[in-house]
């Protein structure tokens, strides 16, 4: 059978989504270096930041299921278009709030507009791409990806060193207003052929399980893991995606199929991809406060230090470096080495950092960047060719949920050890309330007891960092089973992606 036509822009049309997606992991951590700023000039509490933060996150984990599926019934290129008018709006509003109330509900605004983006952006790259140069496409897109979870605070620290905090969300209008106009002209549009039927129960169902479960894990390590708030919405999130389950099983036309997780294949990689996100989002929470609290490096300089890592994924994945080495390693075997990179970059970090080392810093940042740059394009290959292509939005939006929650778990497990490891370690006599972090513990502390103190507050990260690289090298041997798994029960000629072209979008 005759191979259709490449598409002669198709690289031009992945430097689109790339923009958009850039920007969209990017305000994911470019405002946490804003937060003293908005503190002084927006008049903003704890609680407030925490929210203006977390508001980002939390409307767009909650929303990717259904925009996935909103994007297969009415068309991708609507998604994605809609998701950056949304985005730029929610971003202008962002900048020009006159209060931290204004403030969280443009960011919740933001996040909408960044799950429509995120929902679409891998599924629009499969469609272009034929089964021979996805792989190619898929790890430019985790690349830039992983660029943007690290140039956040550098971008931010940046404007804010120049001018007033607004100017991190403004940054976003003139992608915004580029990404609609090459979107609408280059992108071709592509759907599920089976028509329009919406699953709003679905989508109302899976948005508030999410909500509820993102919210209980965002709030967990400040309210308390016991309180009745945390405890409530982990409850109602969890009855809510129940109940969303039950009901996705009863329609013809579900909003997202569950018996895709009846494939191994599947299962190794998304679990893969969730322990990808859970080890970068912690450790660089972790890794902020190491750099600032123990080293005392300011918010830009900290920032800069941790752009080795991205910097590793993008050079590893835009030469090409990257797929010769992992092109000679099954899915399987690729997981593997790159979680146990990672891993093993999380341990350096914990355990050559320990005592002010930047060096050990920057070799543990170098193997995570290896690790994510050779587990994480695998991981996307595996999940998107393990469903049908008309189902690529809802592949899409799955994979955007899961990192979003892992990164959620990650911050918020490794915070919570982080506390709790280091109001054991204070000195006797200290509230309980000054192990919330290290700036207050010496507040109550005094200059007489500052050392053991900042002791205490090291050793505490070490520990966190030490269980996170357990963790993540735990999970990626179990993902890599499951995927080896997959890979033998399979009949041979399926073990061919290249059998059947990916079919052409438009």
């Amino acid at each position: 059978m005759p191979q259709p036509e490449r598409r002669p822009d198709r690289w031009l049309i992945l430097a689109v989504i790339c923009l958009a997606q850039l920007v969209v992991v990017l305000d994911n951590t470019i405002l946490n270096v804003a937060v003293p700023s908005l503190t002084e000039e927006l008049g903003a509490t704890t609680s407030q930041t925490q929210w203006a933060i977390g508001a980002y996150s939390l409307a767009q984990a909650g929303l990717l299921i259904a925009a996935g599926g909103l994007a297969d019934r009415y068309g991708r290129k609507k998604v994605q278009l809609l998701g950056l008018a949304l985005f730029g709006v929610g971003s202008l509003g962002a900048a020009l709030s006159a209060d931290p109330g204004q403030l969280i509900a443009a960011r919740a605004g933001m996040g909408v507009g960044g799950s429509l983006l995120l929902a679409t952006s891998l599924a629009i790259v499969v469609r272009t791409f034929e089964q021979d140069e996805q792989p190619k496409a898929i790890a430019a897109w985790t690349a830039v990806a992983s660029l943007g979870v690290a140039l956040g605070p550098v971008i931010g620290g940046l404007l804010l060193a120049h001018f007033w905090w607004g100017a991190v969300f403004l940054v976003n209008l003139p992608v915004a207003a580029l990404g609609l106009i090459a979107v609408a002209k280059l992108v071709p549009e592509s759907k599920d052929p089976r028509g329009d039927r919406p699953d709003l129960l679905g989508a109302a169902l899976s948005t508030a399980g999410l909500v509820g479960l993102v919210y209980a894990v965002i709030q967990g390590p400040g309210a308390g893991w016991g309180a009745p708030p945390t405890l409530l919405a982990g409850l109602l999130g969890l009855l809510f995606l129940l109940a969303f389950a039950l009901w996705e099983r009863r329609i013809e036309h579900p909003l997202l199929d569950l018996d895709f997780f009846r494939n191994a294949r599947f299962r190794g990689a998304v679990s893969g991809g969730v322990l990808v996100s859970f080890g970068m989002g912690g450790s660089l929470f972790l890794l902020t406060q190491h750099l600032q609290f123990v080293l005392g490096y300011g918010p830009l300089s900290a920032g800069l230090r941790t752009a080795p890592m991205a910097l590793t994924v993008v050079a590893l994945n835009l030469t090409g470096a990257g797929m010769r080495l992992t092109g000679r390693l099954t899915p399987p075997r690729a997981v593997a080495a790159g979680l146990t990179l990672l891993a093993a970059g999380l341990a350096a970090i914990a355990l050559l950092g320990r005592d002010g080392s930047y060096p050990g810093i920057l070799l543990g940042l170098v193997l995570m960047g290896a690790g994510v740059a050779c587990a994480q394009p695998a991981m996307a290959g595996a999940v998107m060719t393990s469903i049908p292509p008309e189902k690529a939005g809802s592949g899409s939006g799955l994979m955007g949920t899961l990192g979003e929650l892992g990164n959620s778990l990650g911050v918020a497990v490794l915070g919570a050890v982080l506390t709790a490891g280091f109001a054991s370690s204070l000195p006797a006599g200290l509230p309980d309330s000054s192990a919330r972090s290290l700036p207050d513990a010496l507040a109550a502390a005094g200059p007489s007891a500052e050392q053991p103190v900042r002791s205490a507050f090291a050793d505490s990260l070490t520990t966190s960092q030490s269980i996170g690289a357990v963790a993540v090298l735990l999970g990626g041997l179990v993902a890599a089973w499951l995927l080896g798994r997959a890979a033998a029960q399979r009949p041979a000629p399926a073990e061919r992606p290249s059998d059947g072209p990916v079919t052409q979008p438009g």
